[in-house]
């Protein structure tokens, strides 16, 4: 299995396939996509290579992200094919649900078990103004459908941000009151282009944790493959609420996940300059340079990113290699 000197054990592969997306999210992309070219993204061939190298050492969990996957015309072969590697047990996408209702039926069929959708409030208008995109009705309508067609997993991703939703916390609670979904509150994370609209719009989760508490709100325990969340739940609520704190003490200690970027390079954090090409291994079936690659690479990955410091290493916004 990859282990690396800090003895953590990676089982989770976060797999961007994009760069590439549609909406211009406040924190991310304001002036749109930057991305001149798509032809350097991976192909299926490469993919399947590279998803068995990891399953060979171990990896049980693969999430596809971007940039937004579903601007992939192959999206849902690159499912099919992540799931059906030997080891692979389960497949999840990360997007920004705009074609979740089109396509949600495909992606279950082909063999996806669980997506997380991103929700950054529940009022259309202030949805609009932080996407750039007037379609929340659209993609509630979407998170429906994935859940009424029985797509195993169904989670929605909320940005913090502390001029759009930092007083939303009760209209989020009535949405999860009655339906099964998990909901998780991430904070926002400096990156290199975004520095002066982090200062403005950061807003701890802490906060967020202490009201959680004090209403009888417990911890769940994490599975193996589970990412950074804590998740908590209520007896009186049928979905479960969930905090990813980046910025919070000992967050990187128990990190169980690598990153690959859409053209090939391996991130052994989302934060950092080190990044390792590993296209060039991925023009054979033969995996063992893959796998002599990742198990020497891994021992260079640092026990903590450097936030705190305001450090975010080379990435300049989340669409590069997908948060």
């Amino acid at each position: 299995m990859l282990t690396d000197a800090y003895a953590r054990r990676f089982s989770y592969l976060r797999l961007s396939v994009t760069e590439s997306c549609n909406f211009r999210c406040s924190y991310c992309l304001p002036d749109g996509n930057d991305c001149d070219s798509r032809s350097g993204e991976l192909n299926l061939t490469e993919i399947r290579r590279l998803v068995t190298a990891f399953a060979k050492l171990g990896t049980r969990k693969v999430r596809i992200t971007g940039g937004e996957p579903s601007l992939r015309k192959d999206l849902t072969e690159i499912i099919a094919t992540c799931k059906a590697v030997p080891g692979i047990e389960k497949v999840a996408l990360t997007t920004n649900g705009y074609r979740l209702q089109r396509d949600a039926l495909a992606w279950q069929q082909a063999g996806l078990d669980a997506v997380n959708v991103s929700v950054d409030s529940l009022d259309a208008d202030t949805f609009h103004l932080v996407t750039g995109q007037d379609k929340l009705a659209d993609i509630l309508d979407g998170i429906a459908h994935a859940k009424a067609i029985g797509i195993k997993q169904v989670k929605i991703n909320t940005v913090l941000l502390k001029q759009h939703n930092a007083l939303a916390l009760p209209d989020f609670l009535r949405f999860i009151q009655k339906q099964d979904i998990a909901l998780r509150f991430i904070e926002l994370m400096r990156t290199g282009d975004n520095a002066n609209f982090y200062q403005r719009q950061h807003l701890s989760g802490a906060s967020i944790q202490q009201q959680l508490v004090a209403q009888g709100w417990q911890l769940n325990a994490k599975a193996n493959t589970d990412g950074p969340a804590l998740e908590y739940s209520h007896s009186d609520y049928q979905g479960q609420l969930g905090l990813i704190m980046p910025y919070s003490k000992d967050f990187c200690a128990d990190c169980n996940r690598l990153r690959v970027s859409s053209t090939g390079a391996l991130y052994l954090c989302l934060f950092t300059d080190n990044h390792q090409d590993l296209r060039s291994l991925l023009q054979s079936d033969d995996s063992a340079p893959v796998l002599r690659f990742l198990q020497q690479a891994v021992q260079g990955k640092a026990f903590s990113h450097q936030l705190a410091q305001d450090y975010s290493g080379s990435t300049r916004h989340l669409a590069q290699i997908g948060g």
